[in-house]
């Protein structure tokens, strides 16, 4: 008997009624046609783990005779500039300033409040030291389409969304597709795993959750939405399709490096290009990928130098493609850490943690790049800055910047302060530091 063959859009309605795909919530809800229209801004955050070394990066320092060495490069070289820029001639720096300067604003002597990762990742990514805030990432998509089904992805590091959004954990994307159409495994081509007797079946079991779903009495409000959502993903598919029709094959994926200072392979690359595919599709509005291996307390400059050498080739690929995918001019790429590193080094030839740090705010065709806030004395501790002026000011109108002060002024800079979401999570005691204008 001659094997009918199962319609991949077909399959998904089926297979999404059965529950199948439960435990994959990037699934769900489906966005609405309205949704899918979104031509605004896209977030994208870079995580870089364990705590960059800024010194060897956008705020340089050079060393000071009689004083502890700061940096080896510093020995028989010097630091760069491109534009208002300053770099160190360190890693693939050279190559990615000046190449991006006129996308970057730069802020100096950012103070983490903290030297410990945790914190220093809750505080970099939701602006505050204490857990229970959500990331930006949260923020913006449960603001701007909350009801996308890849609204906010995360490749890993702080994600928490504190139950305003739902976050989607891509691991493997080859995973992805071989769910969406599990009749079209690569590799199995020709193996039909789900057959066309059980399609009546499945619609029936649809058919009954979603009525099902809409009966309880007394929901909370935020219960019912979610039902709503999850009953209008049960009858549309039309997108997930698109995303599944995008992900390349096995062969086509971006593969992973060498390993990184920590012993792991780092999937950047993977990441942007899953990220980007899910912005293309109407899918997604914001994404936070993570590269991993900086916490170099041994053999600092060899260590660092290989893996920030890799995360900014991703973020080049990563405006690269956008570009190609027609996407590079709604991008906001913010850079940053848990904090940075010591401006010395210990006995093992690493650099030990160290709360003042930096953050980097890319887009394209912007007013407030090539330009640096903040600054840092020779041994990167941070002076206060006024507000108004963003200028140096020791006196009492100054004041240290923290990541809370960067947080407002991004919420203010993408739409989302003022919307009731939002002012769940305030930052009154924050003064308002203009870094966009």
């Amino acid at each position: 008997m001659r094997k009918s063959k199962l319609h991949r859009r077909d399959f998904v309605k089926c297979l999404l009624a059965a529950g199948g795909l439960s435990q994959f919530p990037f699934l769900l809800p489906v966005a609405t046609a309205a949704t899918s229209q979104y031509t605004g801004k896209l977030l994208v955050t870079v995580q870089m783990r364990g705590a960059w070394d800024v010194s060897s990066f956008c705020d340089p320092k050079m060393n000071v005779a009689g004083e502890r060495e700061i940096n080896h490069w510093a020995r028989n070289d010097e630091t760069r500039q491109v534009g208002n820029l300053q770099y160190a001639p360190f890693a693939h720096n050279q190559t990615f300033f000046e190449k991006y300067y006129d996308r970057m604003l730069v802020i100096n002597g950012v103070d983490a409040q903290s030297n410990a990762h945790e914190t220093g990742e809750v505080v970099n990514w939701s602006g505050r030291t204490a857990q229970g805030y959500p990331t930006l990432s949260s923020l913006f998509t449960a603001t701007i389409a909350p009801e996308l089904p890849l609204g906010y992805i995360s490749f890993g590091g702080f994600s928490n969304t504190e139950n305003i959004v739902r976050t989607t954990r891509i691991n493997n994307p080859s995973d992805i597709k071989n769910i969406l159409y599990p009749n079209n495994y690569e590799g199995q081509e020709e193996t039909i795993f789900i057959k066309s007797r059980d399609i009546t079946h499945l619609h029936k079991a649809r058919s009954e959750l979603t009525a099902s779903l809409m009966k309880e009495n007394e929901l909370l409000p935020n219960d019912l939405r979610n039902r709503q959502y999850y009953v209008e993903a049960l009858n549309q598919t039309e997108q997930l399709n698109v995303f599944g029709d995008l992900i390349p094959s096995l062969g086509e994926l971006k593969g992973k490096t060498s390993p990184t200072p920590d012993n792991q392979n780092s999937s950047i690359f993977q990441q942007v290009q899953m990220a980007l595919l899910a912005f293309k599709s109407g899918l997604s509005v914001a994404a936070d990928l993570n590269d991993h291996g900086y916490d170099t307390h041994e053999g600092h400059d060899r260590n660092h130098e290989t893996i920030l050498a890799n995360t900014i080739d991703a973020v080049d690929y990563l405006w690269d493609y956008a570009e190609e995918l027609g996407l590079a001019d709604r991008l906001v790429v913010i850079l940053g850490s848990d904090f940075s590193r010591t401006p010395y080094y210990n006995a093992g030839n690493g650099k030990d943690h160290w709360n003042i740090g930096s953050l980097v705010v890319m887009e394209k065709n912007v007013q407030f790049t090539n330009r640096v806030i903040g600054k840092t004395d020779g041994a990167q501790n941070a002076f206060k800055i006024n507000p108004l002026t963003l200028q140096r000011d020791d006196s009492s109108s100054g004041t240290i910047i923290l990541p809370k002060h960067i947080h407002k002024a991004l919420r203010k800079y993408l739409g989302i302060d003022n919307t009731p979401l939002t002012e769940l999570f305030p930052f009154d005691d924050a003064e308002e530091f203009d870094f966009f204008s």
